[in-house]
């Protein structure tokens, strides 16, 4: 394997760590934790975290296509073998959903904490935990579809 594909794979499995990393930290470390704390510190806290969060998603899902995208075309492109197509197709999916949570579910949790608006904001926030457990669910299928395609 060359340099430059040895490199891209590493950024693109750096950055898929963060990415599912990050949503198990939050999916069962995190949510958990704070169940028991008043929507008044916990929407907060939640906006701030996710705040962060999903900047380095942002990075993360840069990384993932730029670096997915050149390994696809080194093995082949059009003609590589299917599981990474397949693997890119999740991707796909997982950028999808990350895209709605950021743009769509995010800002309204922001604006119910804006407003001190807490039943909305927890609205928000369970719709949030669903796109995340979606997305990481994506995440473990597209990680064993990776092993899987070793032997290819």
């Amino acid at each position: 394997m060359s340099i430059a594909m040895n490199a891209a794979l590493f950024l693109h499995l750096a950055a898929v760590v963060v990415w599912v990393g990050g949503m198990v930290f939050a999916q069962f470390c995190l949510r958990p934790t704070l169940a028991d704390v008043s929507p008044q510190l916990r929407l907060p806290l939640v906006e701030a975290a996710f705040g962060r969060f999903l900047n380095w998603v942002g990075v993360a899902v840069f990384v993932i296509l730029v670096s997915g995208g050149f390994l696809l075309v080194a093995f082949g492109g059009g003609r590589a073998p299917w599981p990474l197509h397949l693997m890119a197709a999740l991707g796909v999916v997982m950028m999808l959903v990350f895209g709605h949570l950021r743009f769509a579910v995010f800002p309204r949790i922001k604006r119910a904490v804006q407003a001190q608006k807490w039943p909305d904001g927890a609205r928000a926030v369970e719709s949030m935990r669903r796109l995340v457990l979606v997305n990481l669910v994506i995440g473990f299928v597209t990680i064993g579809v990776a092993v899987y395609s070793r032997g290819f």
